[in-house]
């Protein structure tokens, strides 16, 4: 067969938070593309909260920041506890302005706010109800096979394909890109409650004895409670996490409205590579880490965005292989943190050390450096 002649210069496979993410960066920079995804509508829930300063410097340089703020809530500082005193609290307001906070916003409100941009810059560019099927590389060009409303199969062709279609991406699957990686034993149950405590705006972390409890402030007055657990809930219910929380740390939240209950285990997973000839991998697709510390959606984002750049300039095998090697390092300094966050929060017979560790942390001047590594100032989103 004849190489076709590409269509379009990018087609992206998923358009949750990094796909929509990057198909605005690249028709910012000029170049077209395809937003193929499975879903009509946004996810009906807040899923993933936490913007961080990163990547609001970002949404600066692309001009999408404003909705953001709008919509969403600044927390400024967390305070840490065990179970009935104070250990220290990290301030993020003394880190470069103006964005010296972590934005807390709903994936829901996320993934409306950059499919509204999108559409604002190019109405044909998210195509829903879309599921991609299959991809064949004809040299400088790939050919991406997709249904849109289960009806017949679609062909497109393009420079390039980049999966952003999640841990179980099928355009990974379909590049043939080995996934490994481990599960962890850690498992946590959450949900969103009316805000009844007095932290106001501030996170707070609890670390009793039996294990970890982290609470967040939402937009619209309600506040997100995580909840370490001995075993995977499948079924997880108000009464068990409102009881975990009134048994550990004394919060009653009974009687406060509830929107949102799930359950979910830890995993870190990690593709051999980000780029094979025409496929390229971001976001979950790539590398998926531990939700706890709220680096995940961010992580990739910074990889979606350096994608970005390559694709608007050189794009040669060499640059794509560079790229894949270089966020594969800043995604496992991102696994290793939270990897450290899951050790602090796991029950523990004799906190003693684990309690002065965080003292020391929070209490000294190393409480900057604590700061700077949850808003992922650490992470050098120019050095490739």
């Amino acid at each position: 067969m004849t190489e076709a002649k590409p269509d379009i210069p990018v087609v992206i496979v998923g358009g949750g938070p990094v796909g929509l993410f990057l198909a605005i960066c690249l028709i910012k920079k000029g170049i077209e593309c395809r937003v193929l995804e499975r879903r009509k509508d946004p996810v009906p829930d807040s899923r993933s909260l936490g913007i961080h300063p990163v990547s609001l410097e970002i949404f600066d340089e692309l001009g999408i920041t404003k909705p953001f703020l709008e919509a969403g809530l600044k927390i400024r500082k967390g305070i840490a506890f065990t179970e009935n005193r104070k250990l220290g609290e990290i301030s993020f307001e003394n880190g470069p302005l103006p964005h010296n906070y972590i934005l807390a916003c709903p994936q829901f409100t996320t993934e409306k706010i950059l499919r509204e941009d999108l559409t604002k810059l190019d109405s044909n560019a998210l195509i829903t109800g879309a599921n991609f099927e299959h991809l064949h590389e004809y040299g400088h060009s790939v050919e991406v096979l997709y249904s849109v409303n289960e009806k017949a199969t679609q062909r497109i062709t393009s420079n390039f394909i980049i999966g952003c279609d999640g841990k179980n991406s099928k355009v990974r699957k379909a590049a043939s890109i080995h996934y490994s990686g481990k599960r962890y034993p850690d498992t946590y149950i959450m949900g969103d409650f009316e805000d009844t405590t007095e932290f106001g705006p501030d996170a707070a972390v609890f670390l009793p004895k039996t294990g970890l409890i982290e609470c967040f402030p939402l937009p619209n007055g309600m506040r997100r409670w995580v909840v370490k657990t001995d075993h995977y809930i499948k079924e997880p219910n108000k009464e068990l996490l409102s009881s975990a929380i009134k048994t550990r740390i004394g919060y009653d939240i009974s009687m406060a409205k509830n929107t949102m209950l799930s359950s979910f285990g830890v995993q870190h997973f990690t593709a051999e590579v980000f780029s094979k000839g025409k496929v390229l991998l971001a976001g979950d697709a790539a590398h998926v880490v531990s939700p706890i510390g709220g680096q995940g959606m961010n992580l990739g984002w910074l990889g979606a965005w350096k994608l970005s750049e390559i694709l608007s300039g050189d794009t040669t095998s060499e640059t794509l292989k560079a790229y894949s090697k270089n966020h594969k390092k800043i995604a496992a300094k991102v696994a290793r943190r939270a990897e450290m966050n899951m050790m602090l929060g796991r029950a523990s017979k004799n906190p003693a050390f684990k309690n002065l560790f965080l003292n020391f942390l929070l209490r000294t001047p190393l409480k900057k450096k604590v700061a700077r590594l949850f808003t992922m100032r650490d992470l050098n989103r120019f050095g490739f």
